[in-house]
């Protein structure tokens, strides 16, 4: 009995504060927990208490890992544009004609969203958007990349990137380049939105959609000769 007891009290003491070094493996299990609950209650029937609850732990050792649930909100979003991140290093780092990066990116960008339905409507098609983006959104510093809530805007400065080199290798934009990266994520974002919101719906071939709306965004930022 006495070692069961030993064994409960240590259990116990895993399910409040880690041991030195698991601290990342609760935070991520905060991390899944509220993803979860955000998506199953909607963000403001939420609760810090119900988000321990789920994980295990007293809402006094959630609040060491997050002083608030924005804070949360803003590492699951950090967290879904850092995958998005090493998605599309390989790509920038690739040759060839910038516009045809900028197609690249967008096909992968998709082709994201679609794999990771419940990341992608709690980031984009959520109705709580954190202060700290709603303020600055897209156009968020990024020169300290790990600042909380930075990394979506790495992920749009990319390809605000990649269509300066459009511009510079000659090619003439309708826009500035970082105009024309709001147009080419407005484009991609709503066949992404749809195909999410409506798996059901009987759409053209997906990839067929991605390939056209892409076709078309190409065609309207690029001035005629």
């Amino acid at each position: 009995m006495e070692g069961m007891r030993l064994a409960g009290f240590s259990t116990a003491l895993a399910g409040g504060r880690k041991r030195r070094g698991e601290g990342h493996t609760r935070r991520d299990e905060i991390l899944q927990a509220a993803k979860e609950l955000f998506l199953e209650a909607g963000y403001d029937a939420t609760t810090i208490r119900r988000i321990a609850d789920r994980v295990g732990v007293s809402a006094p050792a959630l609040y060491l890992y997050f002083h608030d649930k924005d804070a949360i909100m803003l590492a699951l979003c950090d967290q879904t544009f850092g995958r998005l991140i090493e998605l599309i290093a390989d790509l920038e780092r690739a040759a060839g004609d910038p516009l045809d990066k900028m197609c690249e990116f967008g096909r992968a960008y998709a082709r994201f969203g679609l794999e990771h339905p419940d990341e992608y409507r709690l980031v984009f098609m959520a109705d709580h958007v954190p202060e700290q983006i709603r303020r600055t959104g897209h156009r968020t510093a990024t020169d300290d990349p790990d600042r909380p809530g930075a990394k979506g805007a790495v992920v749009f400065s990319r390809l605000v990137a990649i269509l300066a080199q459009a511009e510079a290798s000659g090619h003439k934009l309708a826009y500035p380049p970082d105009t024309c990266a709001e147009l080419c994520w407005m484009g991609i974002h709503g066949v992404v939105a749809a195909l999410i919101h409506k798996p059901d719906f009987p759409w053209t071939d997906r990839e067929i959609l991605i390939k056209g709306m892409l076709d078309i965004v190409r065609k309207g930022i690029v001035r005629d000769a």
